[in-house]
């Protein structure tokens, strides 16, 4: 693109966003990330994915995105590094263990995990203090879902899938089943039960306190056939949404009492392109009913209201989408957003990262609703 037509882009884009984000702040890192964790409500970890040295940090986000008033008068706009260290290798897989300062981490190599120290002792340093064995002898990485009492779960496939205790070691809980199929996504429940979704769409749901086999939802016999396939969870075991996100745009949600049937689908209005396990991210928002994002499909993140959708399928278009990374790049290549979260608690609020090393987080406002 020329440089002329970039910037006409790069205006129009931001006097557009004037109207249709309520914040909107922008970080550079040296070195993409795949990764986005919350640590507490005003902190997340990032991490390099490089195949040699890395490093990961503990950014605080800016001081005049969380300030609910007088906005004008705080003028701290930036992110800021709180503790930071460097990985051997990448990190494709992080997880922040609840009321600790531990992270847990994985290489994508191995089935292995790393665990980090995150400051503590006045100290601004994220230090390695332990590493913990997986079940699987095979390549690839694990996906880790981190619960209370510093217990972790994590697993390369279904059949390896164990729930580890951190402090001491001691393995609590191991997933049996017939097939060893490769997983996208570990999710808790509660604080006992857990979901494990697979790259074929198959969800395994399992209770850690009972020796009984786990229930395996396939995915449902009209959806159509995928190369892979993503999952998310929302709310409790008694009123859990799941939504199955394929690599075609095809978005599937059931209810975790009949995991087998399909509660409403749509075909997402996404770009198709050759995409692997870790690119592609389908969140539930944890403070706005009814409504997921979607990203990795190119260098946008959607969001969808899933509440206007029906058992049928249809084509649907995203509510919000957020094309900043893609707009204001200067990179020559395509620039794809590599991963993305909600904050937990305020209703519109994510961050985002991008291929070019770009970190956005925005707030953005909800047009249907204002007009």
């Amino acid at each position: 693109m020329e440089e002329t037509d970039f910037n006409d882009l790069l205006d129009d884009w931001f006097i557009d966003s004037l109207k249709t984000y309520k914040d909107l702040h922008v970080y550079q890192l040296e070195h993409p990330t795949q990764v986005i964790e919350w640590t507490s409500g005003r902190t997340v970890c990032v991490a390099g994915n490089s195949p040699s040295k890395n490093e990961i940090l503990e950014l605080h986000l800016p001081l005049k995105l969380l300030a609910d008033e007088n906005k004008g008068l705080c003028a701290e706009r930036d992110f800021k590094v709180v503790h930071g260290g460097f990985t051997d290798g990448p990190v494709r897989c992080l997880r922040h263990v609840p009321g600790t300062r531990c992270v847990v981490t994985n290489d994508g190599w191995s089935s292995d995990l790393q665990v980090w120290t995150v400051g503590g002792d006045n100290s601004d340093v994220i230090r390695r203090t332990g590493r913990v064995e997986g079940r699987s002898v095979s390549e690839g990485g694990s996906r880790i879902a981190a619960g209370l009492s510093s217990q972790v779960l994590h697993g390369a496939q279904s059949s390896d899938v164990q729930l580890t205790q951190l402090t001491s070691g001691q393995i609590l809980y191991t997933l049996e089943t017939d097939t060893a199929d490769r997983l996208s996504s570990l999710h808790f429940v509660s604080d006992a039960v857990f979901l494990a979704g697979c790259c074929n769409g198959n969800v395994y749901i399992a209770d850690t306190r009972t020796s009984a086999a786990p229930q395996l939802s396939p995915p449902p016999a009209s959806s159509c056939e995928s190369v892979l396939w993503w999952t998310d969870a929302s709310g409790g075991p008694s009123t859990c949404s799941v939504v199955r996100l394929s690599s075609s745009g095809q978005a599937v949600i059931s209810d975790l009492r009949n995991p087998g049937g399909a509660v409403s689908r749509a075909q997402l209005d996404v770009q198709s392109r050759r995409c692997s396990l870790d690119d592609v991210r389908v969140l539930w928002a944890p403070a706005l009913d009814d409504c997921i994002s979607v990203s990795g499909f190119s260098g946008a993140v959607q969001i969808y209201n899933t509440s206007v959708w029906r058992t049928e399928l249809q084509e649907v278009q995203p509510l919000f989408e957020h094309r900043g990374h893609a707009v204001s790049s200067q990179s020559d290549d395509d620039v794809f957003v590599t991963s993305h979260i909600w904050h937990p608690e305020r209703p519109r609020t994510l961050l985002s990262a991008a291929s070019d090393g770009s970190v956005h987080v925005w707030d953005w406002v909800d047009q249907s609703a204002a007009s």
